[in-house]
């Protein structure tokens, strides 16, 4: 049976339908907003997954270029291997789910979101999200839901409900908020240097608005009918609980007062293998069970380590950061580079400069587009002591470097400023926590390294929480076991004026007003810390860039003179290239773009340039070259592609018989431009020119 709820959401119709389509799938629901339609269908095995330890969820959110009434390029001519932008709303579509499944059920997950019509207005991302929480709570998949997600803008100081792109072009906040009827789940986004509570606001906003989205699937799944089902949940037996605590907690306990990192992970194996020993687990499924009864006896210790004396694993204080060290042009050749070290997070930065052929095309929904700013994050399994194999980047690496991006986005300078495209490369040599943020830091530092003119420096850090029993504790700088063993990951990263991305993700039911506002009030103050740090190494950008970075000087013709820069068949612009080795961009605009390391190279092409688009004046005086002597007169180069005649007659104010008896091939000549006909040839005078220049005889006036 069809139903189909509809509401006002932002001012637009929105709607979601079940029953009509993909009646297969344990839930499917059309979701739809304005005229953007996406179809999202959840799914799970009939029987477990064995010999996991997590939520066995997949999410695939899917754009098909049909939907916005496009065909693909390439040569297959259908949609490929996911872009970063569908991998990136699969992860903000899995994340807030993922903490509402419960604790040991192991049957696949797998939802897939499709966009099938997408109008350029409303952002189909939304609607993957809002589907995935409904097309879950019609299916009998355990699920404790429902959550919905919106985005909030901010334009002229209001707050707008799911911006389109045209006001996302005006607005200083880009936030997405997602959570259930009485708490915040997950928050993303980037800003414009907002200050912290004016972020509080914006995501209290997002959160207000989402409720009767909520209600709506309420309305819808009881209008269905849900039938549940009760699925087998793994969890360890409580005799087993009291075995391994009576073996291994003080051991634990001891193990979790070793500051560094790696001699701490190998106490915690040895461990484990010895409480295997201690209780004779030789089967898998033994050995399973032991390992998560030893995690969330950890969990335990490590949280009431915080809570009940304010002791973090490596002795801080709860607001206290780690030691930070900051290293600026590390490498020789490279146009900018930066090494940031965080306690045992370590992240080399490098930047390189390019011209606007090196920029990155996107093919998209919304059409083609170019980005001349990339940031690209790599996470090898070194920086963790780990052996796996090397392969293309992860969601998680896609993730981080996006998170990264938008938070030094809003401090780039302009194009027109600073005509380069920018690429930085996040090398993560050492990870323990925080390494995101620390890109945030390195991308910084690198790119004053390199003379970019960045409005201000930025600096990014991870907060944590522990929310149990009505005690609360907010960790500044997490660990990579305080994120493991905690309730939220939530970072910040911004400028000493303000915010310029955020990204929170929580593993609890939500968190309030009151929690977030301590939370970003903590992040701040170690924010401004970080930055005073990183300023102490290098206070502001370089005046110059590095003599192995290209330069780049743009200028301006008139767009009917674009062809004679190109010339026949692009032999002029070739030409300019053979002569000078400069790289030069031409566009539509008539702003032409010169690229070299050497200035004398680029001054001779723009010299040729202007050479080919100056326009002659008729009655003005130029310095020529004599190009050719013909038998009636000289042909006489005034600029590069630019001729005209002197006649015999007007050489000299004296008859003469030959040509070559006063002029020459290579001679420089002064001439007047006497006429241009209507097929643009230039007639020339010496005689008028030499006349002209005559200072005036002494006693005449």
């Amino acid at each position: 049976m069809v139903q189909k709820l509809q509401i006002d959401f932002g001012g637009r119709p929105f709607s979601i339908e079940t029953g009509r389509v993909a009646r297969q799938a344990n839930g499917a629901v059309l979701v739809q907003y304005g005229e953007t339609v996406v179809l999202v269908t959840a799914v799970t095995a009939e029987k477990r997954r064995e010999g996991v330890d997590f939520i066995p969820l997949t999410v695939n959110y899917q754009e098909m270029t049909y939907a916005a009434g496009r065909i693909p390029g390439g040569f297959f001519k259908r949609e490929g291997r996911p872009s970063d932008r569908e991998t990136l709303i699969s992860r903000f579509i899995d994340r807030p789910l993922r903490p509402l499944f419960p604790k040991g059920f192991q049957n696949e997950i797998q939802l897939i979101a499709t966009v099938l019509s997408a109008d350029q207005d409303n952002d189909p991302a939304i609607l993957g999200m809002i589907g995935a929480s409904s097309a879950l709570s019609l299916s009998e998949i355990p699920f404790d839901g429902p959550i919905a997600g919106a985005k909030v803008g901010r334009i002229d100081g209001e707050y707008v409900l799911n911006p389109t792109h045209e006001e996302l072009e005006l607005s200083d906040i880009d936030l997405f908020v997602a959570g259930s009827e009485n708490a915040i789940i997950m928050v993303e986004g980037s800003a414009r240097e907002v200050k912290e509570e004016e972020m509080l606001e914006a995501i209290l906003f997002g959160h207000q608005s989402l409720k009767p989205v909520i209600d709506l699937q309420k309305q819808l799944r009881e209008a269905v009918g849900v039938r549940t089902r009760e699925f087998e949940i793994q969890r360890p037996a409580e005799d087993l609980k009291e075995k391994v605590k009576a073996v291994a907690q003080e051991k634990l306990l001891e193990a979790f007062q070793i500051i560094e990192k790696t001699e701490r992970r190998d106490r915690l194996e040895e461990i484990l293998q010895g409480t295997y020993q201690a209780l004779e687990a030789s089967d898998e499924n033994s050995q399973r069970m032991i390992k998560i009864v030893l995690e969330e006896t950890n969990r335990k210790l490590v949280r009431r380590l915080i809570l009940d004396r304010k002791q973090r694993i490596d002795g801080r204080g709860l607001a206290e950061i780690r030691p930070i060290s900051c290293e600026v042009g590390i490498l020789p050749r490279t146009h900018g580079s930066a090494l940031f070290t965080r306690g045992e997070t370590q992240v080399l930065a490098v930047v390189t400069f390019g011209t606007s052929e090196d920029e990155q095309k996107i093919n998209s929904l919304s059409g083609e587009t170019y980005k001349s700013f990339m940031l690209h994050y790599n996470f090898p399994p070194f920086s963790v002591g780990e052996v796996s194999p090397l392969r293309s980047p992860s969601r998680r690496e896609i993730g981080h470097g996006a998170l990264a991006e938008r938070a030094i986005q809003s401090v780039l300078p302009s194009s027109e400023k600073f005509p380069y495209t920018i690429r930085i490369v996040s090398e993560v040599l050492e990870s323990n926590g925080s390494s995101s943020m620390a890109t945030v830091c390195g991308a910084s530092l690198s790119l004053m390294d390199a003379g970019v003119p960045i409005k201000s420096p930025v600096a990014g850090i991870a907060m944590g929480l522990i929310h149990e029993d009505g005690e609360v504790a907010v960790l500044s700088d997490i660990l990579g076991d305080e994120d493991h063993f905690g309730d939220m990951d939530f970072k910040v990263a911004g400028t000493a004026d303000g915010v310029t991305a955020i990204q929170m993700d929580i593993k609890i039911r939500g968190i309030s007003k009151e929690i977030l506002e301590k939370v970003l009030h903590q992040a701040c103050e170690g924010k401004l810390y970080i930055l005073g740090r990183m300023a102490e190494t290098i206070p502001e950008p370089r005046k110059d860039l590095s003599r192995h970075a290209p330069r780049i000087v743009t200028l301006t013709v008139k767009q009917e003179k674009i062809r004679d820069v190109i010339g026949p068949g692009g032999k002029n612009i070739r030409s300019i290239v053979d002569q000078t080795g400069v790289k030069v961009d031409v566009e539509d605009s008539g702003i032409v773009k010169l690229a070299s390391p050497n200035y004398e190279a680029i001054e001779k092409a723009i010299y040729m340039i202007k050479s080919l688009t100056q326009e002659v004046e008729v009655g003005a005086l130029y310095t020529g070259k004599v190009k050719r002597i013909l038998g009636f007169g000289a042909i006489v180069e005034l600029y590069p592609g630019t001729d005209g005649l002197v006649h015999i007659s007007q050489i000299a104010e004296n008859r003469i018989r030959e040509v070559s008896d006063v002029l020459k091939e290579g001679d420089e000549v002064l001439v007047k431009v006497l006429d241009i006909d209507s097929q643009g040839r230039i007639r020339l005078s010496r005689k008028a020119a030499l006349k002209e220049a005559k200072p005036p005889t002494e006693g005449t006036g």
